[in-house]
């Protein structure tokens, strides 16, 4: 019996990289999407309590049940399981394909591995997929092969319970991908800049950038490093985010 799946997102069903992950996990097993109907991009693991969610059956896919929501990517993965597919328990959520790098500390903005994560917590194994280039126009085509293999390995292997793999593949270039690698986490973060900008009403207003600095330079063991040299990382996340060492040391306090 084929596996089914959950296909979501946080780009919006409309977008280019759900398209090609429909395409790719419908040769593996039964797809269902859920996914947002609009972009939802570093909505983190937000989830929709002050209004009314809105679910729509669509058409945009062939052959498979799918239907855009109104909330968040977690939401999506919430009504999916509780909702769309009632009594039937997905043997993989898949999300993405995101257009743009989540490795590192974006991990914890992103709504493509926040909906992973849901999953995880729900106890469904599950995959956060995304491409390292925001282009409207990015090119999945070499992210496609890989893709498949990672799921295929995760339903042979399972996936730990509480986990969910967070997959990042380098943007296309002239150079074939050098490999997958199972990689931890880089530490880094964004070094946050507000640009004070005036509208054409003349009321001011902040745009959010910032460079990207990475404090693991030269380790081989990081994401941020597999990426800088054209490999596949795949990092599994926990949704458990005690520091138990330090737990212990607060222990002593005698609070």
């Amino acid at each position: 019996m084929k596996p089914l799946i959950l296909v979501t997102n946080d780009d919006g069903i409309t977008s280019k990289g759900i398209r090609t992950l429909v395409e790719i996990m419908q040769t593996i097993g039964n797809v269902v999407v859920v996914a947002p109907n609009s972009p939802q991009s570093g909505m983190g693991h937000a989830i929709t309590i002050g209004e009314p969610l809105r679910l729509y059956a669509t058409h945009i896919f062939d052959g498979i049940d799918e239907y855009e929501c109104s909330g968040t990517p977690a939401d999506c993965v919430k009504l999916a399981k509780h909702y769309v597919l009632k009594d039937r328990k997905p043997d993989l959520v898949v999300s993405g394909i995101n257009h743009g790098s989540n490795s590192s500390i974006s991990v914890l903005y992103s709504g493509t591995m926040s909906a992973a994560i849901e999953a995880a917590i729900e106890g469904i194994p599950a995959i956060g997929f995304s491409l390292c280039d925001y282009t409207e126009d990015a090119d999945f085509e070499h992210a496609v092969e890989p893709i498949a293999k990672i799921t295929r390995a995760a339903i042979e292997h399972g996936i730990p319970k509480g986990i969910a793999l967070n997959v990042n593949i380098p943007a296309k270039t002239t150079e074939p991908l050098k490999g997958i690698l199972s990689c931890r986490q880089a530490k880094a973060k964004w070094l946050e800049k507000f640009d004070y900008r005036t509208d054409p009403n003349g009321r001011g207003y902040f745009w959010m950038a910032g460079d990207f600095i990475n404090f693991d330079t030269e380790k081989e063991d990081t994401d941020v490093w597999a990426l800088e040299n054209n490999y596949i990382s795949v990092v599994p996340c926990q949704y458990d985010l005690t520091e138990y060492e330090a737990l212990d040391k607060l222990k002593t306090w005698n609070l």
